[in-house]
Parts: structure tokens; C-alpha cells; sequence
């Protein structure tokens, strides 16, 4: 079995034990935590999903993310995984996942072995909970960018988000006009934070020790 392979057995098995809101809360920002203790009282969380892609490519393990086009939007210019909000013609979010993966960067459904989930996750700004399905495609995807919503496709390889020098905290400008200093990711001038660097928490926390197992031995 190739090691590729072997990671992917050992995540399977790794994803029916999360962390949860413990890992995600670790990348949380201040603005983050006080939103949450208004979720409550919020209107009913419109659905959402992203996939989590993992995939070899010259014999490095690979995670796909991408950069939102400036659209004004509340997550307009951030760092992503791709994905969106449930339709009414998705069987299930599963399948909101993998359609809006395949129309912001030409992912194959068919090609997309879906292995487990990541924990649920509420973003108060959009009023959104992101449920996150993780899969992996036996080769690299032939990625093509909807340049309407997608400016820059971000093929990452896991090891540096892995990296404890990769985690940072940086000043970002908030939506409520004043600057906040945050817990991120930063390489490569890409900044994460956010709804995306609290699921990479988690994932970060349940891959670890099968990624050391597997690729550093």
C-alpha cells in the first residue's frame, strides 16, 4: 500500500473521533467568541458546505484552498475552501459540497472519494452553518478557476500548515471598521483566518500524528 493510501485509511479512522469546538476555538478571533455567545439568539443558520481536499501531486500529500474575488460580500478577498450554501436540487450537503467544488474550480464529483467530516461549524457573520466533508481524489484535479467567484486557486501543501511557524496572529481590518488582531495561518503572503483557519484547526489536530506516521517516518 502507498503511503497516499495508507493516510487516507488512517484519516478514515481518525474522523470518527473529533476534536471539535475545542480545536476550532483555538483559531477563533475575540470578534468570533463574543458572536458566538449571540448565536442563540440568531435567526435560524442558513446550511452550507465545503470540501476538504486532500490529493498527491509529485509525492508531496496536497490540500486545495482558494481565494474569494472582491464581491463586497461578507467573505468577499478571503481564503476558502471551496464549497456554499445548500440548494433546494442537493440530495444532501454532501452533494452542496462536491456541485460547489466542481463549479468554482472544476473539481470532479465522480473523481471526489468522500471519507468522512469535520465538526459543524456556525459563522455568525453570514449567519451560515458550514458542514465540511473531507475527500480525496487518487490523482491532482485538473483545476479550473471560475474567475466570477474564485481569484486565485491555492494548491497547499499539508506540511506547512502543519508547521507550528506557519501560525501566526496578524492586525486585519474587521467589517466593523476597527483593526483586530487575530489568530491566522500565513505563508506565502496567503493569510487564513476565520471560519476557514478554525476548520483547519481541527483538521491540523486530527491529522498529525497519521500524517508524522506516515510521510516522516
Amino acid at each position: 500500500m502507498n503511503k497516499f493510501l495508507l493516510f487516507k485509511d488512517k484519516l478514515k479512522t481518525s474522523l470518527q473521533n473529533l476534536p471539535g469546538i475545542e480545536a476550532q476555538l483555538k483559531m477563533a478571533p475575540i470578534t468570533r467568541l463574543q458572536e458566538l455567545q449571540k448565536q442563540r439568539n440568531s435567526a435560524k443558520p442558513r446550511k452550507s458546505a465545503v470540501l476538504v481536499l486532500f490529493y498527491p501531486y509529485k509525492e508531496k500529500l496536497m490540500l486545495v484552498l482558494m481565494k474569494r474575488t472582491d464581491d463586497n460580500t461578507v467573505h468577499s478577498g478571503q481564503i476558502s475552501f471551496p464549497g456554499g450554501k445548500y440548494e433546494k436540487q442537493d440530495k444532501n450537503l454532501q452533494e452542496t459540497a462536491l456541485r460547489e467544488a466542481n463549479e468554482e474550480m472544476g473539481i470532479i464529483p465522480e473523481k471526489v472519494e468522500i471519507i468522512g467530516e469535520l465538526s459543524k461549524l456556525y459563522i455568525p457573520p453570514s449567519n451560515f452553518e458550514v458542514f465540511p466533508y473531507v475527500g480525496f481524489t487518487a490523482e491532482r484535479p485538473d483545476f479550473i478557476a471560475n474567475k466570477i467567484e474564485v481569484a486565485r486557486i491555492i494548491e497547499t501543501e499539508v506540511n506547512i500548515l502543519l508547521n507550528p511557524a506557519t501560525f501566526t496572529k496578524k492586525d486585519i481590518n474587521h467589517r466593523n471598521g476597527s483593526l483586530v488582531n487575530v489568530p491566522c495561518y500565513y505563508f506565502d503572503n496567503n493569510l487564513i483566518w476565520g471560519a476557514t483557519a478554525m476548520l483547519i484547526s481541527e483538521l491540523t489536530m486530527i491529522i498529525n500524528n497519521d500524517y508524522n506516521e506516515v510521510f516522516n517516518n
